[in-house]
């Protein structure tokens, strides 16, 4: 089987990668970086009012919700703690072609920063970024979060990243009043994550996706 991917440009004039492993891209066809915004920044990171804040990313992937989540967090000057996990990360000759850090008019350094990075790193005084390159399915929690941004590929794709005992190992790993986040909105899951404790909600999606699911501890 092949694993080589190949990039391609969305609707809103930024970068996506198909997948070859799993047969899927990164991000929406109809706007990668539009996608990101609404559903982890906009839905998510900028309801917290509060000073600090702990993330953990389900998926690094491209590292879009990454770069996004340290730009609004300069924005708003909030010092942010970032955890994310990558079984499959991208290769050099990736994501030194993808054009965020053009079309979100940002220093390339700090966007190739975190993708060579394999450890933690200090992105800015006010960000903190830990990349850990490993299964989920095995992984154990050491923090607690405030927000979970869940980004794996689809629960058809990657069915074992979509099981109740994952959901389970997240929400105990939250604070009381945590967010997750996910452009998954199968009834499916939804049920799953009622049925573990957390207080669910449909909301709209961004172009091209009906509704996306924030759940709250």
């Amino acid at each position: 089987m092949t694993t080589k991917n190949a990039i391609f440009k969305t609707d809103d004039g930024s970068h996506s990668i198909y997948s070859n492993r799993f047969n899927e891209s990164y991000h929406s066809q109809h706007g990668a970086i539009q996608e990101s915004m609404h559903i982890f920044i906009e839905s998510a990171f900028n309801l917290f009012i509060k000073n600090e804040i702990t993330v953990f990313e389900v998926g690094f992937g491209t590292g879009l919700n990454a770069i996004l989540t340290y730009i609004e967090a300069k924005k708003l000057n909030k010092f942010v703690t970032y955890e994310t996990i990558e079984l499959y990360p991208i290769i050099e000759s990736e994501f030194k072609n993808l054009n965020f850090s053009a079309e979100l008019k940002i220093d390339k350094s700090i966007f190739e920063k975190i993708h060579r990075s394999d450890s933690s790193i200090e992105l800015s005084p006010t960000f903190k970024l830990k990349k850990n390159i490993t299964d989920f399915t095995n992984y154990q929690f050491q923090n607690k979060y405030d927000l979970i941004y869940f980004d794996a590929f689809s629960p058809n794709t990657q069915p074992e990243m979509w099981t109740r005992e994952i959901f389970q190992k997240i929400y105990n790993s939250m604070n009381v009043g945590g967010i997750l986040i996910t452009y998954v909105s199968k009834g499916e899951i939804r049920r799953r994550l009622i049925d573990i404790g957390f207080n669910v909600e449909k909301l709209a999606g961004p172009p091209g996706k009906r509704h996306i699911l924030r759940a709250v501890k």
